[in-house]
């Protein structure tokens, strides 16, 4: 069974950067495309970033196109969401996923994994 967990969550001021980590057990890894999603007070989770089991393509939504950067170590298992400049409407809980697909995928329903969150506070 696959499993997701995420880390680097926090309490930060606008401006400033933190780095999000995931690690993956379970299945072959380097197989999945990976993203991330975020869930803001009162919102519907949206998707943030995604990347192909390759790492060599990815997707950005385009409130965080510029700022974000997603990455992947397929021998680490682990995917990572390194987020710059960060702004109060950045406030999520954001969730790691893992798709069965290998391509990029940007919608929610092609995810079958996911994590429990990490709380991302950006205060002005």
């Amino acid at each position: 069974q696959v499993q997701l967990e995420e880390s680097g969550g926090g309490l930060v001021q606008a401006g400033d950067s933190l780095r999000l980590s995931c690690a993956s057990s379970g299945r072959t890894f380097s197989n999945s495309a990976m993203g991330w999603f975020r869930r803001a007070p009162g919102k519907d989770r949206e998707f943030v970033a995604g990347i192909a089991w390759s790492g060599d393509s990815t997707n950005y939504a385009d409130s965080v196109q510029g700022r974000f950067t997603i990455s992947r170590d397929n021998a680490k298992n682990a995917v990572y969401l390194q987020m710059n400049s960060l702004k109060p409407e950045d406030t999520a809980v954001y969730y790691c996923a893992r798709a069965t697909y290998m391509g990029v995928r940007i919608r929610e329903r092609d995810y079958n994994w996911w994590g429990r969150g990490t709380q991302v506070t950006v205060s002005s």
